[in-house]
């Protein structure tokens, strides 16, 4: 088994994470690795790990921005409907 393969299998868990679990996952692989005592190869899986999380996180937060829509106001400041919020 290749370590492309180890690492693959260990972040599938992530696709079924929602953002705020993917985003805590991350940040608790950041604190790890900025604390300095985690060993090397260690660290180098859960860069991987982390790379994996920002990827996940980054294509919620897409799919998100994706459905937000603007309220479109009247002049009297009343909601008449909705339009994307950039319109392309």
């Amino acid at each position: 088994m290749t370590a492309g393969n180890d690492s693959t299998t260990a972040n599938d868990d992530i696709k079924t994470m929602s953002f705020e679990q993917a985003l805590e996952a991350l940040e608790n692989i950041v604190n790890d690795l900025e604390r300095g005592d985690v060993p090397l190869e260690q660290s180098i899986r859960i860069y991987e790990r982390g790379e994996a999380l920002k990827i996940h996180c980054d294509r919620l937060l897409k799919a998100a921005e994706d459905k937000v829509e603007k309220i479109r106001l009247s002049r009297e400041g009343a909601p008449v409907g909705v339009e994307p919020l950039d319109p392309l």
